[in-house]
């Protein structure tokens, strides 16, 4: 196990160790605990230090509204309305791997595939963030609208915000399906017009009891992913 000097998990741990978490205590987070996640993770790499992130965190009866707006729009057949740009056409390895992904969850939650209420209630969890006590929405700087920046320098923060969560005890999932409907989140996390809503963060302590919790996805190998050019052997 590598620690550092203060004997906190060290940075290999972290990452390798860390999962998706959707199941969470009914137990609040302390807002001065989810600040010192926040400093530690906008020390993310940013390109040309633009630093573009913005953070709406939310939690009580303003992520209950959120929750409940974004759930009865969906169930009512709105339209999608997330901001960021999306790709439908998804095949081959990459919808192999959701379908993968999708499988050991099922598998751990004992969802049947014939099981229509279990797989809609399954959905629902996503629409209402997962039922965790906090969700961070991550929005950017509007006027880098259709910039691959800010989509580039958000994900960075995500990355490091969710590292920075799991070092200290937190988990968290990052999910689209809790801003379906973007209008909802904006107006009960009072979201500016100048900020673009990409993403959002379930955060809270995990449910040790819960069966998908313990759910590791599998990874490409180095072998698949990576191509070395220009190296002696």
């Amino acid at each position: 196990m590598q620690s550092d000097l203060m004997g906190q998990p060290g940075f290999d741990d972290v990452v390798v160790g860390r999962r998706s978490i959707r199941g969470f205590l009914d137990k609040p987070v302390p807002k001065a605990l989810i600040a010192e996640i926040l400093e530690v993770a906008m020390r993310a790499p940013s390109s040309f230090n633009n630093q573009c992130w913005n953070f709406s965190v939310v939690t009580g009866d303003a992520l209950a509204a959120i929750r409940q707006g974004n759930t009865e729009g969906i169930l009512a057949g709105k339209p999608d309305s997330r901001e960021f740009r999306r790709f439908d056409g998804i095949a081959d390895d990459h919808r192999a791997r959701q379908i993968e992904i999708a499988k050991q969850l099922f598998g751990a939650m004992g969802i049947a595939r014939d099981d229509k209420d279990a797989r809609q209630d399954w959905v629902l969890r996503g629409f209402r963030q997962f039922d965790a006590p906090v969700s961070v929405v991550v929005t950017y700087d509007r006027v880098l609208l259709g910039s691959d920046i800010a989509p580039f320098d958000c994900g960075a923060v995500t990355n490091a915000l969710v590292n920075a969560a799991w070092s200290r005890g937190l988990g968290c999932v990052i999910n689209s399906q809790g801003i379906m409907q973007s209008p909802v989140v904006r107006e009960h996390a009072r979201i500016p017009d100048d900020q673009v809503i990409m993403i959002c963060v379930a955060m809270g302590w995990p449910d040790e009891s819960f069966p998908a919790n313990a759910v590791v996805s599998n990874r490409k190998s180095v072998e698949e992913a990576v191509r070395f050019v220009g190296f002696d052997d």
